[in-house]
């Protein structure tokens, strides 16, 4: 059995090797045909996003069409982006394309940025309404919509709902994080997996039975605690090793454009890994042009389409330019990338070899609650996307297959996992990006006519005239 699963990894690794070559200048392509088109707006107006994700607007919502909050909104799109993506999805791009994968996370995460704002915009300006009142939304409608309800685009929409319903039930949503939550529980405290997995299993049944409110109610206290948790104790760490810091941002740069050689138990990567690696586990960690975050997106009761694009921009920069980053920085400052774990093993490796005990506690701890809001946020998505296919009846079923697929994923091969996600993330992306790509002048469009006339930059200017 376990010869199997070996063969079963290795063929898969192989597969996703061969999508991704494939995917990652689709990927960068269309971030940087965006980027261009709202020109470079992710730079601009990052304090603008920020105030508008974070500040006392951003709780409110009442009188607008929605049916959570923006705050409720970006918390639910970050609980399932801010996952094991940061504590496990780093590492393995570390174990796999050596520190150059950094380089090229970030390179994702820039880019990123600008297409996660304009599937957020989209997301809130092609939105539609269930039968039942409930808001539905995210590129199975403003690819269908957006391109004017042709033949082309209706085919377009239905592939991605399809890839989509898959990628939530089988891929890094799922599967992936209770995966990576029982092997951190394991590693740590010794706990058999499939206890963590029952727990898990039941915890997230709780909470994802109850709908997408419940699920924001929890996400939106959930998420920042979590955050804090991890980044604070990640400090710790870093000024435990701040000496080796420019060391680590040495070998990064070095190795973005050359071939990282073998040193310890990291066996060597070529060019070519590095920028594979680096760009499937951005996407992974940040899901910009994944379609997932603006389907939770297009649920928020946004002042706008293009404020709720601006609270897009700050989802992606707390993931991935400062969360990413962290773990990056810290499996690298205490040599732990070389070290021949994976996963969030070798994460919990690096906290605990300078914090003892407590280190190990605290990545338990951050991937428990990080998978976990993975989970329930992900189950989100992959509703949606089968609710377009067949409509509300389709509901609980999903919500049960979901429940026990979580428990599955619990006790399985990590690298069956992590290369299942890979190849699902790579086909519920390509029909997202090739509808952002065709909605680039619409993209333009809206940003343009934003820029001039709504009320969130207009409030931005007489901040700064005031000072």
């Amino acid at each position: 059995m376990e010869s199997f699963v070996d063969q079963l990894a290795l063929w898969l690794s192989a597969r996703a090797e061969e999508i991704w070559t494939v995917m990652v200048p689709v990927l960068f392509g269309v971030g940087l045909l965006l980027s261009i088109r709202i020109g470079f707006l992710q730079f601009r107006r990052l304090g603008t996003a920020l105030r508008v994700s974070l500040g006392r607007q951003a709780r409110q919502g009442a009188g607008r069409e929605g049916d959570v909050t923006p705050f409720a909104a970006l918390s639910t799109a970050l609980a399932a982006t801010v996952g094991n993506g940061n504590i496990a999805g780093v590492a393995t791009a570390l174990m796999w394309g050596g520190p150059g994968a950094i380089f090229w996370m970030w390179v994702c995460g820039f880019l990123g940025m600008a297409t996660k704002y304009s599937e957020a915009m989209l997301g809130v300006r092609y939105r539609q309404k269930h039968p039942d009142g409930s808001i539905a939304g995210g590129p199975m409608y403003y690819i269908r919509y957006g391109l004017n309800d042709t033949g082309f685009a209706r085919g377009l929409a239905a592939f991605f709902a399809v890839c989509g319903g898959f990628a939530a039930l089988f891929g890094t949503g799922n599967m992936m994080q209770s995966n990576q939550m029982s092997l951190a529980m394991h590693s740590e405290f010794g706990v058999p997996m499939w206890v963590t997995g029952v727990v898990i299993t039941v915890l997230t049944a709780l909470v994802i039975l109850g709908g997408l409110k419940r699920i924001a109610s929890v996400t939106e206290r959930l998420v920042p605690a979590m955050i804090v948790l991890y980044l604070g104790f990640g400090l710790v760490v870093l000024a435990m090793n701040v000496t080796r810091l420019p060391g680590a941002f040495w070998l990064i740069f070095e190795n973005a454009f050359t071939p990282t050689a073998a040193t310890g138990g990291f066996l060597g990567a070529t060019l070519m890994q590095g920028i594979q690696f680096g760009a499937r586990r951005g996407i992974l960690s940040n899901e910009a042009g994944l379609g997932s975050a603006p389907i939770a997106h297009a649920a928020a009761q946004a002042p706008s389409p293009i404020a709720q694009g601006l609270v897009g921009v700050m989802e992606v920069f707390i993931d991935t330019i400062v969360v990413c980053t962290f773990t990056g920085l810290i499996l690298m400052s205490t040599g732990m990338w070389t070290s021949g774990l994976a996963g969030s093993a070798m994460t919990a490796g690096a906290f605990s070899g300078s914090i003892p005990v407590v280190g190990g506690l605290v990545v338990a701890l951050s991937s428990a609650l990080f998978g976990y809001s993975t989970l329930i946020g992900w189950s989100y998505y992959g509703e949606q996307c089968l609710k377009y296919l067949f409509g509300v009846g389709i509901t609980l079923p999903y919500r049960l297959v979901f429940i026990a697929l979580t428990f599955i994923g619990a006790v399985v091969s990590i690298e069956v996992v992590f290369f299942v996600g890979d190849i699902a993330n790579a086909f519920m992306a390509l029909p997202n990006l090739i509808g952002l790509m065709l909605l680039s002048g619409i993209v333009a469009r809206m940003t343009r006519e934003g820029e001039a006339s709504d009320p969130v930059f207009r409030e931005s200017r007489a901040q700064t005239t005031v000072r």
